[in-house]
């Protein structure tokens, strides 16, 4: 599976340049809620590289190879979480460069990215089993519905919060206990359904 990621990571090299760029501008300039919108876009990664992969006609070729339908659906899973933890230590990397130079759009907050990590769980968790198994291309309507979630989830979190004017993010108690209990959940029975969907899709 570890090779699997990597070749994920090969193919998305070059997107993952812009993209880096891109989150120094949000972070830069949009504070908590940039911290959060980041981390949650991250979880879109695994399907860049389903793309590729539908276009190279991957699947037919790692069907000839000893990759178990595990391997294929848990390396795509660990893609996303990679790219979604990446996002909020590099965000958050940032947000402490732009603290100590007391930049005014500075806003540090673990609980923020934290949140944005459960958020963009969620969203992996829900999207995944429909793109395995009708395919990136076939599935065009549910990248339109991942984009509304991403969207949707990183604004949910930000307006669920309460500013009081230092730029983080203060969320109810609730909130941070039960978003955290729906990734779990929801990646818990995603797993299993994606490779459930994926051996229908493929044989």
């Amino acid at each position: 599976m570890k090779a699997l990621v990597w070749k994920d990571l090969c193919v998305l090299l070059k997107q993952m340049r812009i993209f880096i760029f891109v989150i120094l501008v949000i972070a830069v300039f949009n504070g908590a809620f940039g911290n959060v919108f980041i981390v949650v876009w991250a979880a879109m990664m695994p399907f860049t590289a389903m793309a590729y992969d539908e276009r190279s006609k991957w699947d037919q070729l790692a069907a000839m190879m000893p990759y178990s339908i595990r391997d294929i659906v848990l390396s795509k899973y660990a893609l996303g979480w990679l790219c979604m933890g990446a996002a909020a230590l590099f965000s958050l990397a940032t947000q402490l460069v732009l603290t100590i130079l007391r930049v005014p759009t500075a806003a540090l907050d673990p609980v923020g990215s934290l949140l944005g990590l459960c958020a963009s769980a969620c969203v992996l968790a829900i999207t995944l089993p429909i793109m395995f198994r009708f395919g990136v291309e076939r599935g065009r309507l549910v990248m339109f519905l991942m984009i509304f979630l991403v969207c949707g989830a990183a604004g949910a979190v930000s307006s669920i919060a309460m500013d009081i004017g230092d730029g983080a993010l203060h969320v109810p108690p609730l909130v941070i206990a039960v978003l955290p209990a729906a990734a779990v959940i929801l990646t818990a029975v995603s797993v299993p359904l994606s490779m459930r969907l994926y051996q229908k899709r493929t044989y």
